[in-house]
């Protein structure tokens, strides 16, 4: 397999974290011969510094020559006074739209080795395997018209019927390949765009007979997440609460570095970040955890080009990592071996290399 990605590596740790899973990629593509060709663009804050863009024409461009998107992370207190049009996150925004990225998918799952980083308890945690569709291009953060006076401000919370149907036909299939259930997330008791999201749910699930549909409030869900997170399979809601509620999710783990993300459109065409954020106060310390965005890869590879054996390598070995003991600086704790970026992103190769080699040997045998 032969496929172009556009590389992103935005501010922050944005750029050492994507190095590391570049890394991984290409050592991936040796292994199963494969060639991934590599182009680098501006986004964010240094794209402003560049180009007084946050999402310059020539990224896009590049993008759109492309069959994926690899982005590190955005923003930083150097453009916290920037004017709104000038601010990082605006290309991503921006990106997500102009790209009709609309399907955003947080996948949460316990890891063994870190249940102890997690902030609620063991077992609580333990048996968690969920996965966050939020729908990301409509909604309150795009919806017209918005404006600010001196005594007012006014946001509109739009959604069309074919945004809501196209993100809840989405988690209706993701959730026919995991364990079959899927919960809807609105505020039906209060606004009009809950109330069709949940009609268009309820007429939606009877073409999905083998999937068990529940209908949960946003508030009534942030609860439960903390409470019984192992209760959820797949969770499907509109862009706002989408955020805020894969933020909550993203805790369980016990840390952000942990947690990757894919922004997908119909014809699987896709962005993918580690949730974590730029963290400019350890940049280029070479101490930041890169698995969020190693892990992002391994979602590429499944979700955008079908490589699912190669996905699940990835995952295994990152996994595999940190069962040894091996861990960044953000996740150690007492008698755990402490490793620069650099250092646990070359275990994960190592681990990769392997795992290949046994492989070889296995299929020689045969």
């Amino acid at each position: 397999m032969e496929k172009k990605i556009t590389v992103l590596p935005g501010d922050g740790i944005g750029p050492e974290v994507v190095a590391s899973a570049v890394s991984v990629l290409q050592s991936v593509g040796k292994r199963y011969h494969h060639t991934f060709h590599i182009a680098y663009g501006a986004i964010g804050g240094s794209a402003i510094d560049q180009h007084n863009d946050p999402l310059p024409q020539e990224t896009i461009a590049l993008c759109e020559q492309s069959d994926a998107i690899l982005l590190g992370a955005v923003g930083g207190p150097k453009w916290d006074q920037n004017p709104a049009e000038l601010r990082p996150e605006k290309g991503l925004l921006r990106i997500r739209k102009h790209f009709d990225l609309f399907s955003n998918l947080r996948p949460v799952q316990a890891i063994p080795s870190l249940l102890k980083a997690s902030p609620l308890k063991e077992d609580i945690v333990k048996d968690v395997d969920l996965l966050i569709v939020r729908e990301l291009t409509g909604g309150l953060y795009f919806g017209e018209p918005r404006q600010r006076t001196e005594k007012a401000a006014l946001d509109t919370l739009v959604y069309t019927r074919f945004e809501i149907e196209r993100i809840v036909d989405s988690a209706f299939q993701l959730a026919r390949v995991r364990r079959g259930k899927l919960t809807s997330v609105d505020k039906a008791n209060v606004l009009e765009s809950s109330r069709l999201w949940r009609q268009i749910v309820d007429e939606k699930k009877a073409g999905y007979p083998d999937v068990e549909v529940e209908h949960s409030l946003v508030d009534s869900t942030a609860m439960k997440l903390i409470t019984n997170p192992a209760a959820y399979d797949v969770v499907v809601t509109e862009n706002m609460f989408g955020d805020i509620l894969s933020d909550e999710a993203s805790v369980i783990t016990g840390s952000l570095g942990v947690l990757p993300s894919a922004s997908i459109r119909s014809d699987n065409f896709g962005l993918y970040e580690p949730v974590h954020g730029s963290a400019p106060e350890i940049a280029g310390l070479g101490i930041a955890n890169p698995a969020a965005t190693i892990l992002s890869v391994a979602m590429m590879l499944k979700y955008s080009f079908g490589l699912n054996e190669e996905a699940a390598e990835i995952e295994r070995a990152v996994a595999a990592v940190f069962e040894d003991g091996y861990f960044t600086g953000d996740l150690a704790t007492p008698g755990s071996r402490v490793l620069t970026t650099a250092e646990w992103t070359e275990k994960v190769i190592n681990e990769l290399d392997t795992s290949f080699v046994s492989d070889s040997i296995m299929t020689s045998y045969i």
